[in-house]
């Protein structure tokens, strides 16, 4: 709105500028659904990586979805100026957040991760970049539906799964139901690679060390290591197994062992998805940095700032917008909707269908 104002004098309401915003972004899935949309992968021995997330966006309350809508509805405050205890002032409706991207496999030892992990890290091996990257989120539609979207552009780029597929997970077990249920009805259950991120794991084993040491004790950081190192070699349910006994021999009682059982239960429950040790020898990721920061980038950053209401039309717009952008493909896109909005407007009411020429620089004729 500021831009336009100042290049051309005109002031543009702002239901106009939203309105203008939906319509920019209307275009979207027919532009990835191009088969020219995928970009080939330089070798079939490149990672195809897929991942996914979900991140919530303060909704207006009659944008909200039914279940949500209902509770913040007979939802009633006991103070009128101040939040009590365990009380919403703000309802979300969750986003999913997708990533599909390349990336060259780069094996590792346990001893390489750690040392990632430190304050001060040795640059002397770089980490393998990501290549190809798409990444996008949608409030509007389900998460089934994201998911397929996040196969359905895995097919594209690999249509005969000559690659091998990495799904990084944070480890929630719905999110790890649907892309198993997605995988085998189309029948990729034997081609995709779950991983479970290995930050995540590392939370749990820091909330484990508290039940074992006081604050600000430094030698739960060795606890941790140790730990860590052996899940890194593949011994997750040994490390498991050796937590829950540490907490029934010093006779913790439920509620101070919380977190020693909690570690253990995930470890076990996610033993099949933490394989580090086979996927570091084959050069696999095993953290979901991208995803994180495609949260950060398309949603955070953006329809998060203080005080913002969406509704799901809105929302749904500046993400697509913002997916463009962040996957480096605007300008094309923004061709392409010059063209659509041509088809649209003009060359349907004419029998000549006259052509649209783009010209260098966003402008056409």
């Amino acid at each position: 709105m500021e831009a336009i104002e100042r290049n051309t004098g005109t002031r543009l309401a702002k239901r106009q500028a939203e309105e203008l915003v939906e319509r920019a972004a209307q275009d979207f899935d027919a532009f990835y659904d191009r088969p020219e949309s995928a970009e080939a992968a330089a070798n079939d021995k490149d990672l195809l990586v897929l991942s996914l997330d979900s991140k919530g966006i303060v909704m207006r309350q009659e944008h909200l979805r039914e279940a949500t809508r209902k509770a913040a509805e007979s939802a009633q405050h006991k103070l009128d100026r101040r939040l009590s205890k365990g009380e919403k002032r703000d309802r979300k409706r969750m986003a999913t957040v997708a990533a599909v991207y390349d990336l060259t496999p780069q094996p590792r030892q346990p001893d390489d991760i750690l040392a990632e992990l430190r304050p001060v890290r040795d640059t002397s091996m770089p980490r393998p970049r990501a290549r190809n990257k798409r990444v996008w989120a949608s409030v509007e539609k389900s998460a089934e539906a994201v998911t397929s979207e996040v196969f359905e552009e895995a097919r594209r780029r690999d249509p005969e799964c000559r690659r091998r597929w990495v799904v990084l997970v944070d480890g929630d077990r719905h999110q790890i139901t649907r892309i198993r249920a997605e995988a085998k009805r189309r029948g990729l259950s034997k081609d995709v690679t779950l991983v479970v991120d290995f930050i995540h794991v590392l939370e749990y084993l820091w909330d484990a060390a508290w039940c074992f040491y006081e604050e600000g004790d430094k030698a739960v950081e060795a606890w941790v290591t140790e730990r860590a190192f052996a899940i890194l070699q593949g011994r997750s349910s040994e490390v498991a197994g050796g937590i829950r006994r540490s907490a029934t021999k010093r006779g913790l009682p439920i509620d101070e062992r919380k977190g020693a059982d909690d570690c253990a239960d995930y470890l076990i429950a996610k033993r099949s998805m933490l394989r580090y040790d086979q996927y570091l020898r084959c050069g696999l990721p095993i953290a979901t940095g991208v995803i994180e920061g495609a949260c950060r980038h398309l949603i955070v950053d953006r329809l998060d700032i203080t005080g913002a209401r969406w509704s799901v039309r809105g929302a749904e717009a500046i993400l697509r917008l913002r997916s463009l952008r962040s996957s480096g493909d605007f300008d094309d896109y923004w061709r392409f909707h010059l063209e659509a909005e041509h088809a649209r407007n003009h060359a349907s009411r004419y029998a000549a269908r006259p052509t649209l020429r783009v010209i260098p620089g966003g402008a056409s004729s």
